[in-house]
């Protein structure tokens, strides 16, 4: 089954562990950690040490997205402060050799890698590092701001993401816009990790939401 993983970009950080609690689904939900730097997204979240204090409340899988502009001057900090995986931008390193050191890094720390293509960015751009990936991250929005209209040329992405894994262990993860509909596209199309920030924390019913992504 899909795997869900609620943003907590949109929570209540006033009330942070209650609403971690709303999402527990006895561990079956993931959740997703946006950091922005303001820099490689024209937009600015949080770091490593609140993802430290979420990491002390709360045992579910914690998939931290890192859309900043050098991922490999902070990624020791995330590691650290609790995360179990680590996607980084393709679009912010500057060679193959970056991209390779940041996965074997990841994966030395005992963490999942994971990488992230924006919407402008075809899946040609990632293809050399399959083999190793535990995940691909499929933007079908900007990244940088929540609420974003889904794009739907994502969906090609995942498809050919789903086609060309050829038993590889990646998972197929897509973020932005997702609600019941979107959600029903993507699973068509193969995904296998749907995020979804505002359709999950500003529902009436948070599980009500995570069980119509599923």
């Amino acid at each position: 089954m899909v795997k869900i993983a609620p943003s907590v970009l949109s929570a209540d950080f006033a009330h942070l562990k209650e609403d971690i609690d709303t999402i527990y689904d006895g561990g079956k939900s993931w959740i997703h950690y946006d950091v922005m730097d303001g820099h490689f997204v024209p937009n600015i979240s949080f770091g490593y040490s609140i993802l430290s204090n979420l990491r002390a409340v709360t045992d579910l899988f914690i998939d931290v997205h890192l859309m900043i502009t050098d991922p490999g001057q902070y990624l020791d900090e995330f590691i650290n402060a609790g995360a179990d995986l680590i996607t980084f931008h393709i679009e912010a390193v500057s060679s193959m050799q970056e991209a390779r050191v940041l996965i074997q890094r990841i994966h030395d720390a005992g963490c999942l890698a994971s990488i992230s293509i924006k919407p402008g960015t075809d899946v040609e751009a990632i293809k050399p590092f399959l083999d190793d990936l535990d995940m691909v991250l499929v933007m079908s929005v900007e990244p940088g701001f929540g609420g974003q209209s889904f794009n739907p040329a994502a969906l090609d992405k995942i498809t050919e993401l789903k086609e060309i894994r050829n038993g590889r262990r990646y998972l197929i993860e897509v973020d932005g816009g997702i609600n019941a509909n979107t959600a029903n596209l993507c699973r068509g199309a193969g995904a296998d990790v749907l995020v979804a920030g505002s359709y999950v924390f500003k529902a009436e019913n948070r599980q009500e939401a995570i069980d119509s992504l599923k």
